[in-house]
């Protein structure tokens, strides 16, 4: 172990411990976060709204205060952007971060405090490197350079001292000054907001650099990734950076882009760490990296609920603390933030794999299904079903989205895969027999649905242009940072945009 890495897990000792206290004390450690959010926030106009003096107790907080969507808060949002203070919590907020925008709604603007960047985000940045040093004391991680693919960030035009922008930028922008001496590219070059034009400067600043970590969001780094390889003339990244050991991802699934980043890095020593930082706040870190689910991290300033998938849009939905979830149960996330987001129903459906530690994994969106039928297809179901056809046709696929094909007539209805490939199956009608059959085996009202053609024909799977999500995601004005391809959808509006620019491109592009 080197000098560096021992004193700074001296340094972290204590912090090992605080985590050992959460997993095995959840529900004390999350009641005290509740309690302090609660108590800083006291004198807010949403405090004072729901007389935040008087709660003691989480069943207080929770008889009196409603659940709520962004069109709840957004006219609080919206006062606090105009630089009101004392709205939705107590302390000054400057900066909001903007939503990745993945449904037709506007974009969301999250209040980002100090607190929350410094208690939250930052907080989670440094457990990733301490839990990560605990298991692998030779790394070289703090003497070498990160390269971190951000976004990018602008001044509102709605305060005078009040900004917007993607979360990764907005980290950027206000992160210490020693992390300056670590991370690759500069600043200015990390928070240029053209992503074409960034991509190009990155790979003029960092070739000359010892590059040993990536951190960002898979799709738009093996973007990043592919154009440093033709810049640089060389075959896989080892070439450019022969000590390059672990690519810290979250945002999107993994599983499509994983043979992908392997053939780009070919070292059976390379590691992969997933976190859930979302807008909303820091949630998860991988801290095993032989297990693919994610410790919650209860003491980052959040206190958790979560909604069973099965009751979400009932008028009367179960609401559970994390004394009450349990394995195997797809659940719509709930939080309260120091940020102001109060029982603030984020959008994500997670499922604990296990208790004592609290783990999870991510399964979806609350509104990233399809379910037109009532087949109830989740993301988890899709991701998963891609995964056993592509290992059984040695195929590879870059980016997808799927939509119902509505039933017209006599005709039944069914669903449209738009997949483009990275490595295409050798023959298409194999690939969709066999996704078929694994969405029957992990879904069974799919299945049912299928049987016999009752209500659902054989799935179309069409395979797309090269370079057909990119441009579509360019025209949209969404390149890099937390942009995602949304991956269902319950109506045709994506496909028809897709397909008609796919039918622009030519499969050689």
């Amino acid at each position: 172990m080197s000098i560096i890495n021992s004193i700074f897990n001296l340094m972290f000792k204590s912090r090992l411990t605080e985590i050992d206290c959460f997993r095995k004390s959840p529900m004390a450690v999350q009641e005290r976060q509740l309690l302090q959010n609660i108590e800083g926030a006291k004198d807010s106009e949403f405090g004072r709204r729901y007389d935040f003096q008087s709660v003691k107790s989480i069943e207080a907080y929770l008889q009196r205060v409603p659940l709520h969507h962004y069109g709840d808060l957004r006219p609080c949002i919206e006062r606090m952007m105009r630089g009101e203070a004392n709205v939705l919590c107590s302390e000054e907020v400057k900066w909001f971060a903007k939503s990745s925008g993945t449904t037709t709604e506007k974009s969301k603007f999250i209040p980002v405090p100090q607190r929350s960047l410094d208690g939250c985000h930052y907080r989670g940045g440094k457990d990733i490197l301490m839990l990560y040093l605990n298991r692998y004391p030779e790394s070289n991680i703090l003497t070498n350079k990160v390269l971190t693919l951000g976004g990018s960030h602008q001044v509102t035009s709605v305060g005078a001292n009040t900004y917007c922008g993607d979360l990764s930028a907005i980290l950027i922008d206000n992160a210490p000054l020693i992390t300056e001496l670590v991370r690759t590219p500069s600043k200015e070059v990390a928070l240029i907001a053209d992503f074409e034009e960034k991509v190009r400067r990155i790979a003029e600043e960092t070739l000359t650099e010892n590059v040993v970590q990536f951190v960002g969001v898979p799709s738009w780094n093996l973007v990043l990734m592919r154009y440093l390889l033709r810049y640089s003339g060389k075959s896989n990244l080892l070439e450019i950076w022969p000590q390059l050991e672990l690519f810290v991802h979250g945002g999107v699934s993994f599983a499509p882009y994983r043979e992908q980043f392997r053939a780009i890095i070919p070292s059976p020593d390379m590691r992969y760490l997933e976190t859930y930082n979302a807008s909303e706040g820091f949630f998860g870190i991988q801290d095993d990296l032989s297990d693919n689910s994610m410790l919650l991290m209860l003491d980052y300033g959040i206190f958790y609920e979560f909604i069973p998938m099965s009751t979400f849009d009932t008028a009367n939905p179960t609401l559970c603390t994390i004394a009450d979830v349990q394995t195997g149960v797809s659940y719509a996330m709930v939080i309260t933030t120091t940020g102001g987001l109060w029982r603030y129903v984020i959008g994500d459906t997670v499922e604990f794999v296990s208790l004592f530690p609290h783990k999870i994994r991510i399964t979806g969106r609350t509104k990233h299904y399809i379910n037109v039928f009532g087949e109830e297809l989740v993301v988890d179901n899709a991701e998963n079903a891609l995964r056993i056809a592509c290992l059984a046709t040695n195929a590879d696929i870059k980016e997808y989205t799927v939509a119902p094909v509505f039933m017209r007539g006599d005709e039944k209805g069914g669903h449209e895969w738009l997949i483009e490939f990275e490595h295409p199956p050798a023959d298409l009608a194999v690939f969709t027999t066999l996704l078929d059959q694994a969405l029957c085996a992990a879904n069974s009202d799919y299945e049912a649905k299928r049987k016999n053609n009752t209500t659902l024909n054989m799935p179309i799977v069409r395979s797309l242009s090269s370079g057909t999500f990119y441009r579509w995601m360019n025209r949209r004005g969404k390149l890099g940072g937390q942009n995602k391809v949304p991956r269902l959808y319950n109506t045709r509006e994506y496909v028809e945009q897709l397909c008609r620019i796919s039918g622009e491109l030519s499969p050689k592009i």
